[in-house]
């Protein structure tokens, strides 16, 4: 899948302040058989100080954006 092809099939689902935040939201996401990935820009959780700027998004396919989004609120 190209850089490209995978941008326009993947969706910000909801953003968080903190990573363990967006874990809990993609254990509750796959638990319920929605696929999920945290982007984010804290070497993975090891330095957290580095996305202190950013927000921490959890993604899913664009197909499973509404039942994702239903799941969250």
């Amino acid at each position: 899948m190209t850089q490209k092809k995978l941008q326009e099939d993947v969706v910000v689902a909801r953003t968080y302040s903190y990573r363990h935040e967006a874990e809990i939201g993609r254990s509750m996401l796959e638990a319920n058989g929605v696929d999920a990935m945290i982007v984010a820009d804290d070497l993975g959780g090891m330095q957290p100080a580095l996305g202190a700027d950013t927000r921490v998004k959890l993604c899913v396919k664009r197909e499973d954006e509404d039942a994702a989004k239903k799941l969250l609120e």
